[in-house]
């Protein structure tokens, strides 16, 4: 595989698992049933895992290592901020509130991960 098909293969489950966890935040805060279906529990995992095996597949492409590279390891960390915060706004939460508080801290931690990856910094915000 090429450059090309990596970017657009993880670019793409990038952004179906942004939709995904907005989708699930919603129900998340609606207390729908929707977010037990069988689809829910399953696809963004199976996309996400994509995710992953795209984003590897382009640093080793690249050779952009984590712990060489500070803008690969800035979004390696952060990614690890945004699964934590994910798994609490969608399952781990104690009550209603600290699960929003976690899903807008985790679309926090994603807009900054999309800033570290367009700018390649991993203080993007001080350019």
């Amino acid at each position: 595989m090429d450059y090309t098909i990596f970017k657009t293969l993880h670019l793409t489950t990038i952004a179906i698992s942004l939709a995904l966890f907005v989708l699930r935040g919603i129900w998340m805060m609606a207390d729908s049933p929707r977010l037990q279906a069988r689809w829910v529990r399953i696809v963004p995992h199976l996309n996400d895992t994509l995710l992953l095996a795209s984003g590897i597949g382009l640093a080793v492409l690249l050779q952009q290592y984590p712990l060489v590279h500070g803008w690969i390891t800035a979004k390696v960390s952060a990614l690890i901020l945004y699964i934590v915060l994910g798994t609490i706004a969608l399952k781990r939460g104690k009550s209603r509130g600290r699960r929003i508080a976690a899903w807008f801290a985790a679309l926090l931690v994603f807009g900054y991960m999309f800033a570290v990856a367009v700018t390649h910094d991993p203080f993007p915000f001080l350019q």
